[in-house]
């Protein structure tokens, strides 16, 4: 949105935009919305209050039908409900649609119209590019039939083989390592650089629109979703970034929230994240657990929870601090974080593994 937007309308756009959104909200929490449990239990009054979004996280204003398209650079465009996002690609011989998150749904078709009729192009899709198998980013690509032409890594075929969803149907085409997409004249490089969020999340660069897509690991101007993202291999997903950047390119697609990135989004989140792994790191010294198991003797795991929760509060609260009016959610998410970091630099990395003498 136009940086001279004042305040309150920011707030009113940002409101309407949650409401719009709602849905979408959902299907990324993996359930109903909580705010009518909350309800039942008691009134809406009783919800935990949080810091207020920075303006610089909201993205533009959602339409009546509850999505917004945007050009990302030439013929290359992105549409978003305010939680979700998937691109497209405007060719002679029809469009290349880049993921199809089930919340957007039918508005994909509906944001393909839109720039098909404003540009004189065709608004049939002939190419679905996976990013990944999971479903809340694949799961409207049932929608466009079977005359088109699926494009994914050789995992995520083999992981929606075993998944046997019907909404996401499985690639024709398949690669291991790269693979260099070329439809009616323009070309889109797809890359597999070892796991990360998942098995087979890949890059997708546009080297003539200036742009990557990389869905599930930096969400600009947001920390990560709860748990640091459930990324499935945690060291791989904090090297992504790194690899990201080697790319050229000024437009970052990263399949959440309401805006598009930047490369200074990208390295704010690797600040972010690398303020956590500093603050785990430093808290297997700092915190004592010899007080936690003389408390609570035999049960171990309420020993073993309440200094994992001492670990947490000592390395995110520094975090949430620092970036609260920085990126969006720090105070919500951060301390789910914290905890996937420090078991992933105790597993992983063995960092305070004690031998027994």
């Amino acid at each position: 949105m136009p940086s001279n937007l004042t305040t309150n309308r920011r707030s009113l756009l940002a409101g309407g935009a949650a409401l719009a959104a709602a849905p979408a909200v959902a299907a990324l929490a993996g359930g109903a919305l909580a705010a009518p449990a909350a309800a039942a239990a008691g009134t809406v009054d009783s919800l935990p209050d949080y810091a207020p979004v920075p303006p610089s996280a909201l993205g533009p204003t959602l339409n009546s039908q509850g999505y917004f398209v945007g050009r990302v650079e030439r013929n290359l465009y992105w549409v978003t409900d305010g939680t979700y996002q998937a691109a497209f690609l405007t060719t002679r011989d029809g469009v290349v649609l880049f993921d199809a998150p089930p919340s957007i749904g039918n508005n994909l078709q509906r944001a393909i119209d839109e720039v098909a009729t404003d540009n004189g192009v065709s608004n049939k899709v002939s190419h679905i590019v996976y990013s990944h198998h999971h479903a809340d980013h694949l799961g409207a690509s049932s929608l466009f039939g079977h005359d088109v032409v699926r494009v994914g890594h050789v995992e995520t075929k083999r992981l929606l083989a075993r998944d046997k969803d019907a909404t996401r149907p499985l690639p024709d085409v398949t690669f291991e390592t790269r693979h260099a997409l070329r439809v009616g004249g323009e070309r889109v490089d797809l890359a597999w650089h070892g796991t990360n969020h998942t098995p087979d999340n890949i890059y997708m660069h546009f080297p003539h629109h200036s742009a990557l897509m990389l869905v599930d690991l930096v969400l600009p101007g947001w920390v990560p979703y709860n748990s640091f993202n459930l990324h499935e291999d945690v060291q791989g997903s904090l090297a992504a970034p790194t690899t990201a950047m080697r790319y050229p390119w000024r437009h970052f697609i990263g399949g959440h929230m309401g805006r598009l990135g930047t490369r200074q989004d990208v390295r704010v989140y690797e600040r972010y994240v690398n303020d956590l792994l500093d603050g785990v790191t430093q808290s297997l010294t700092a915190i004592d657990p010899t007080p936690f198991f003389v408390k609570y003797g035999d049960n171990s795991w309420a020993a073993v929870k309440t200094y994992q929760d001492a670990q947490v509060a000592y390395a995110s609260d520094p975090v949430v601090k620092k970036y609260t009016g920085v990126l969006a959610a720090a105070d919500v998410y951060t301390a789910s974080s914290a905890f996937v970091l420090l078991e992933a630099i105790r597993l992983d990395l063995g960092v305070g593994s004690q031998v027994h003498a």
